[in-house]
């Protein structure tokens, strides 16, 4: 089994009573505990694991600002509970758009300062201002794989991992990486989508697919997104995108080639998996 997750949008707001997250805890928590359950032969994050809302392009109400350092703590954090429950396991993350928005600050703002590592580092040894750097996945052996939207991972000789650069809010986004010969497991659009079909080649006919686990995000308009909006002291509002969150298993059988998707559907902090009831 492989455990894939998908974006979480890491990343804080103030508010009159302290910072709330945008991203969902309670979700997290879930999928960390099931990822135990599983105990993975890998885990895979599939990018937009960090919102970086101070680094991006859009305009940005206060209530955002300085909260990067927090959003920063809880992935460093969260790595070592992923380390702790897949000690043995390969742990990838891919970056997404969200991931981009560092270093692409860095080269709009502070070019002189892009690629900078620490005095005399060796060349795996990632730039000072870079998300694997900052969040410590050297230490917790977390692979982290630069480079959106070219990144890539190849899970099984036939399945194929991208955080994604296709969106159609009808739900058939599916429909978009189901092209090839290969399967595809992609992130980015925040919703449970699953699209199969047979294909016949050379060796006879086979089944391909295209997923996308969710997300581990808050879905109430906490996230920054095209649709949200705030109040007049800066604060998100209350409204409740088309998203879905949740977490997958990818079951692969080397015998005979064949991978199936299982999807874990997450929700208000509670799962039903492997007939137990999980909660955060």
């Amino acid at each position: 089994p492989h455990v894939i997750l998908p974006d979480m949008q890491v990343g804080y707001y103030r508010s009159d009573d302290g910072m709330h997250p945008t991203h969902d805890p309670q979700a997290i928590d879930v999928a960390v505990a099931i990822t135990a359950a599983v105990k993975p032969a890998s885990v895979t994050l599939l990018g937009d694991i960090l919102d970086l809302p101070e680094h991006g392009k859009y305009r940005l109400s206060p209530a955002f600002a300085q909260t990067t350092q927090a959003a920063i703590d809880y992935l460093t954090v969260l790595g070592g509970r992923l380390r702790a429950v897949a000690a043995d396991a390969p742990i990838r993350m891919l970056a997404g758009n969200h991931e981009e928005r560092l270093p692409n600050y860095l080269m709009d703002n502070a070019r002189a300062a892009f690629g900078l590592r620490q005095g005399r580092a060796t060349p795996d040894e990632w730039p000072v201002m870079s998300v694997p750097h900052l969040c410590r996945f050297a230490e917790h052996a977390i692979d982290y794989l630069p480079g959106y939207p070219a990144s890539s991972h190849w899970l099984t000789p036939t399945v194929r991992i991208v955080h994604g650069d296709k969106v159609n809010s009808a739900g058939s986004s599916a429909s978009k990486y189901l092209t090839g010969a290969q399967s595809t497991v992609y992130g980015h659009v925040h919703r449970r989508e699953y699209l199969a079909r047979t294909v016949t080649d050379y060796h006879g006919p086979h089944e391909t697919w295209a997923a996308s686990p969710g997300c581990l995000a808050r879905i109430d308009g906490a996230v920054p997104s095209h649709g949200g909006g705030v109040d007049l002291d800066g604060r998100p509002i209350r409204r409740h995108e088309n998203w879905t969150q949740g977490m997958a298993i990818v079951w692969h059988d080397a015998d005979s080639g064949r991978s199936v998707w299982e999807q874990v559907s997450i929700s208000e902090g509670l799962a039903w998996w492997s007939g137990k009831e999980w909660t955060a």
